[in-house]
């Protein structure tokens, strides 16, 4: 019985999860090898990579071919985009997002890691620890992920050697260490046999920890880890106009996502920035009347007051309510092929509110390779600098660390409308 048919029927929720780590460390071979040994391939799809293999003169099926969907991807045997894929096992849904490992692509990789609970950073066996594997570590440390899983890779290239494993796993504690990483696990696996991937395999038997699937099915999933203060923005102010139904001549619902936390009816409320306060009258979703709301649903509040409330302002409990603010302090990763300007006006995007942006200063730009901080005026493409921006509007902001929906925000450049870098408050 292999050790998918073990696991309990219960729903641990939906898990996204980020494989990320060096060039050709077996990123994309270990999520094919997740979704064909869980049997969620589909028979068409399995099919086109059947014959991709066989006209390459490969005697096995390329399984990395599942992630490779650009055909610069596959032609330069490579990942450039983060590709994105879905599947379940019966106990929990997955989101997967596998980001290159190239250097050049970073802000890719920033991308991806910005709604992933877990990160598993691929280490091949025969390389040890590199300067992108650092790179990606740091980087997920830096976006919030909360859980690290380090997958030391190709271990059937080593002969399944237990003290290279040991030896892997020393080096990177310690750099862990350097940078406050708390939370991470070590598994030694081979993306390409299967081994202690979703079965156990029989050339493993020195490690006794559980496998990679076993590990994502017992992850947390997002907002169930610590009580969260919660945070609507407003996305739109539903006044429908029915002539036959009088009853909705005075209906004013305030539509938008729960990003944290949770509301019941009856709770009292503040809108931001304004300040103005009420109690919740009514909650739904569509049709459906609810008690109560939690975090990712999304759904219609009605309050007991009138109060003029507009898209990007922010709902949030009376005695859990955050300042608004005209200037942040933030990390920012810059995304553009066009450098930062401290001169030019950019738009911020912060949930659903938008403000105008000047670049009060740049402390410094990081070093991803050394953890260095260097003074620069100016930012380029996959720079990941400190700076502080001064706003036209204020908005309604947590730290990221304390809540990654209303810690982040995307700059804007107005002319071109393009996202241009990606930012993270506190």
């Amino acid at each position: 019985m292999s050790a998918l048919e073990q696991l309990p029927e219960i729903d641990n929720g939906l898990l996204r999860f980020l494989t990320c780590g060096s060039v050709d460390d077996g990123k994309s071979t270990l999520i094919g090898r997740l979704l064909f040994d869980t049997k969620t391939i589909l028979a068409d799809t399995m099919n086109a990579i059947e014959k991709t293999s066989a006209k390459r003169g490969m005697t096995a099926v390329d399984l990395s071919l599942l992630t490779d969907g650009l055909q610069a991807e596959r032609e330069q045997g490579i990942t450039i985009d983060v590709a994105y894929r879905y599947f379940t096992t019966g106990t929990r849904k997955y989101i997967i997002a596998d980001a290159p490992g190239h250097e050049q692509y970073t802000r890719n990789m920033v991308t991806a890691a910005s709604t992933a609970n877990l990160a598993i950073i691929l280490i091949d066996a025969r390389k040890g620890v590199l300067t992108q594997t650092r790179r990606h570590s740091y980087l997920a440390s830096l976006v919030g992920i909360p859980h690290l899983l380090v997958a030391v890779n190709k271990m059937d290239l080593v002969d399944y050697d237990e003290a290279t494993f040991e030896r892997i796993k020393a080096d990177y504690l310690a750099f862990a260490a350097q940078l406050g990483i708390k939370d991470v696990r070590f598994i030694p696996i081979s993306a390409l046999a299967g081994d202690m991937i979703v079965d156990r395999g029989a050339r493993l038997g020195w490690y006794k920890g559980p496998t990679l699937l076993e590990i994502l099915e017992a992850a947390p999933a997002a907002h169930t880890e610590k009580a969260e203060d919660f945070r609507l923005p407003v996305q739109f102010v539903c006044r429908p106009h029915d002539s036959a139904n009088p009853e909705l001549h005075d209906y004013r619902g305030f539509m938008g996502r729960v990003e944290s936390g949770e509301i019941r009816v009856g709770d009292a409320v503040t809108v931001l920035p304004s300040g103005a306060s009420s109690k919740v009258k009514a909650i739904s979703i569509g049709t459906e009347q609810l008690e109560r709301a939690i975090h990712e649903q999304s759904i219609t509040l009605l309050l007991e007051d009138e109060i003029d409330i507009s898209r990007g302002d922010m709902i949030v409990k009376s005695a859990e309510a955050p300042a608004a603010v005209k200037q942040i302090d933030a990390t920012v990763c810059w995304l553009s092929e066009t450098p930062m300007s401290p001169a030019r006006t950019y738009l911020v995007r912060h949930t659903t509110r938008e403000a105008k942006a000047k670049i009060a200063k740049i402390d410094y730009r990081l070093d991803v390779n050394t953890l260095e901080q260097q003074p620069v005026t100016s930012l380029a493409m996959n720079d990941i600098a400190r700076l502080t921006l001064k706003l036209a509007q204020p908005i309604v902001a947590d730290r990221y660390a304390a809540n990654r929906a209303t810690g982040a925000f995307i700059i804007i450049d107005e002319s071109t409308n393009n996202t241009v870098g990606a930012g993270m408050i506190g």
